[in-house]
């Protein structure tokens, strides 16, 4: 496979004159805010992911929330026009039950604070999930489920102090849903750690790398490229994993705080949805004073304030924002957000 993508050594965003379906084998898909929310599917995800899969990229959907089975999940995506095999997704519970299978020995019971999902990713490595923590419980693994209640809580905690193995689907503070960001695994995981003043052994899902690791042994991606819409657990997993990331603004994160976001946050590509996989992607090119232009914009940041002119294509006005204010000194922690806010205004964002 011939690759075509800007080398932008000192470019904070890359720019690739082929779509990315193109250029990458295969797209780590988070679910959650990228894929669909809720019930339904985000706005032209089902026909966007056809077209990359008719350009040749392998799919993969990558998902923290550890709640539902495969043959779940696949069937959701199903029903909403995306085309899905259970072989197909890749969830935290299985990288969470991988991780305590090589800490138990084979058929030792395990206490799961979780759902169905998790249930049968540790019976498929032979083990025995329980929702009591009794004399033989040799772990304890923990995951979101919207029908987790302070009884099963309670079973946790009192494992998890008796100094049992604490692994972690992942530490996600909210989940998307239709109304909003909820309070995710994050926010029960952290009801155990105050119980009792321990800390999981192991995470499993992102920003960790065993959940990454798990989808690219799947697809055999030689080149993968993670696509997700939190900057805290998909964009900084790539980082940490050495891939490529596309972000897609349609589930929790801002435009405000992609141009704020730190070094570890910055994804390679940034885009509206998942039709960001079916297009090229123009670079930020950098001129004189600290100007950046991308397609009929420019950008300027200076201290704290913040500059941005022409018109066009508004993620082009993105693009050239975050890279003057990623590659800006001081920024961009110093900048001001009312000033980011104004700008992102002026684009249409």
């Amino acid at each position: 496979m011939t690759i075509s993508i800007t080398d932008t050594r000192q470019m904070p965003l890359r720019g690739a004159d082929r779509p990315l379906a193109e250029l990458y084998d295969a797209a780590l898909l988070d679910l959650d805010g990228v894929v669909y929310i809720g019930r339904g599917a985000v706005d032209g995800a089902p026909a966007a992911l056809a077209a990359a899969r008719a350009s040749g990229m392998r799919v993969a959907f990558v998902t923290n929330n550890a709640s539902r089975t495969p043959e779940e999940v696949a069937a959701h995506l199903r029903e909403i026009g995306v085309a899905a095999e259970p072989a197909d997704v890749v969830t935290s519970a299985q990288a969470a039950a991988r991780l305590v299978a090589e800490q138990v020995p084979r058929g030792a019971e395990v206490l799961v604070v979780g759902g169905e999902g998790l249930d049968e990713a540790v019976r498929a490595h032979g083990l025995r999930p329980s929702r009591t923590c009794g004399t033989a419980t040799a772990a304890v693994v923990q995951g979101f489920s919207p029908d987790i209640g302070w009884r099963l809580l309670a079973e946790g905690a009192l494992a998890v102090r008796r100094g049992l193995p604490w692994i972690v689907s992942n530490v996600d503070r909210t989940v998307p849903t239709p109304r909003g960001p909820a309070p995710g695994n994050g926010t029960l995981v952290e009801v155990i750690r105050m119980a009792t003043g321990r800390e999981p052994a192991a995470v499993a899902g992102k920003p960790q790398l065993p959940l990454h690791h798990e989808a690219t042994l799947r697809t055999h991606a030689q080149r993968p490229l993670v696509v997700g819409d939190r900057l805290d657990t998909d964009i900084e997993c790539a980082a940490r994993a050495g891939s490529d990331s596309l972000l897609v603004l349609t589930g929790v994160t801002t435009g405000r705080q992609v141009v704020l976001a730190p070094v570890e946050h910055r994804p390679t590509y940034l885009g509206p949805n998942l039709s960001a996989l079916t297009v090229a992607h123009p670079a930020p090119i950098e001129g004189k004073d600290g100007v950046w232009t991308c397609g009929g914009w420019t950008a300027r940041v200076a201290g704290a304030a913040v500059e941005v002119r022409g018109d066009g294509q508004p993620y082009d006005g993105l693009r050239a924002l975050c890279a003057a204010a990623w590659s800006a000194p001081g920024a961009p922690s110093g900048l001001d957000a009312d000033a980011v806010d104004a700008a992102l205004d002026e684009i249409g964002l």
